[in-house]
This record gives structure tokens, sequence and C-alpha cells, in this order.
């Protein structure tokens, strides 16, 4: 048995770029959630930074879900 350690480690730095990756999108994704701060409708934040804050944090969500759904994919094989 001979181990191509070359591809061996190749596939190990693209596992772990694609896990930190992910991880990374989900903490911002997490962290754009826009919170209810008890202050009502006079809060600091407007309602388009609500918005932004919003759209950001399902974009992120929705890279997280592509990049499980394609990993998925490749080991299923369909």
């Amino acid at each position: 048995m001979d181990i191509h350690w070359a591809a061996l480690g190749g596939v190990f730095g693209v596992s772990l770029g694609i896990t930190l990756l992910t991880v990374v999108l989900f903490s911002l994704g997490v962290a754009a959630q826009p919170r209810d701060d008890g202050a009502g409708h006079g809060g600091a934040r407007s309602h388009g930074a609500h918005r932004t804050a919003t759209a950001t944090a399902v974009l992120c969500f929705c890279a997280c879900l592509a990049v499980a759904v394609y990993g998925l994919t490749l080991i299923i094989g369909g």
C-alpha cells in the first residue's frame, strides 16, 4: 500500500479551509442578526440598518447552506 502524501495534504488543507470558512460565515450571520434591544421603535438602529443586518445574516446563512448542500452532493454522488 502506497500513500500519496501530497494528495492527502491537499485534501486536508482544502477541508480545513472550507470548514473555517463555514464557521466564520455562520458566526458572522449570528452576529449580524438584528436584535430587539428593548428600545422599541425609538431605538438607535434605523429601519435601513435593520434591513441591512437582516440581509447580511440571510446571505451568510445561505452561503453556509450552499456549502453544506455541495458537500452532500459530493458525498452522495448525485
